[in-house]
């Protein structure tokens, strides 16, 4: 991997963590077509740095919100923040079961499982038509939501289905207005990109050499002001029901990925 794929596969990363076209089946397709040379726990390294480049650049966004939340818990303050807080907690418990009791097997599928990822593609853009169509979104989250939400999240760890996608798609058919559906979905996944990163370097799973050290940081710069973007643009494009054009992206790209595979 060169520099320019650095880069390349930055820019994926950070508009494919928000909008719903799947960020770690877009990850996978992109390191075969430039040619994946990393060994596996090199490329953990360079993915979870893409990751977390997406997480800054959430908090980024969101900084007001996520200051808020923060200041509310430190003053023991019963109010709408806190509660997110705790919605925020529930939606967590599913991934964190999953990443628990099936990480061997999750990982066994990002292995140039392309033919997964295709099929994951397909059933992306049918969330996405789904919730494009809804109409009468004005409900708050609850709790029960916030766990639904939260499973949906979970499934979505499997490579292919747009965790962005999925998670919003799901608040979206709960009747959960559209805005708030964008912005539960994006402040969700924060903790568990974070926990995930903690438990890799605690793990001592990931492998670094400093001679791929530019290639590092031109990947995560990448990332990260694509990600500002793309999660602005993803807020506009929730709000005025405009997913069904990332339904047709997913659904063809999908479609061409499973024939590629069986023929």
């Amino acid at each position: 991997m060169d520099y320019f794929d650095s880069l390349v596969l930055g820019i994926i990363q950070g508009l494919t963590e928000f909008l719903p076209v799947s960020s770690s089946g877009h990850l996978e397709l992109g390191k075969i077509v430039l040619g994946d040379k990393l060994v596996p726990k090199e490329s953990m390294l360079f993915t979870v740095l893409l990751h977390f480049a997406t997480a800054l650049s959430t908090i980024v966004i969101f900084r007001k919100d996520i200051k808020d939340i923060f200041l509310d818990l430190i003053k023991l303050n019963c109010n709408s923040n806190t509660q997110f807080t705790f919605k925020i907690i529930i939606s967590m418990i599913p991934a964190v079961a999953v990443g628990i009791f099936f990480e061997d097997f999750l990982e066994s599928l990002f292995s140039n499982n392309l033919l997964l990822v295709g099929a994951m593609l397909i059933l992306t853009a049918l969330l996405l038509i789904l919730a494009d169509i809804k109409t009468n979104n004005n409900k708050n989250i609850k709790t029960h939501s916030a766990l639904i939400i939260g499973i949906s999240q979970a499934i979505a760890i499997l490579p292919g289905i747009s965790r962005s996608g999925a998670t919003i798609s799901t608040a979206v058919l709960l009747g959960i207005d559209k805005t708030k559906a964008a912005r539960f979905s994006f402040i969700m996944v924060i903790p568990l990109i974070f926990g995930k990163i903690i438990k890799d370097l605690l793990g001592g799973e990931l492998t670094y050499d400093h001679n791929q050290f530019i290639m590092l940081m031109i990947g995560f710069l990448a990332a990260f002001i694509s990600g500002l973007l793309a999660c602005t643009w993803m807020i506009h494009l929730v709000k005025n029901s405009k997913l069904k054009y990332f339904a047709f992206y997913c659904a063809i790209v999908g479609f061409f990925t499973v024939v590629y595979c069986l023929i």
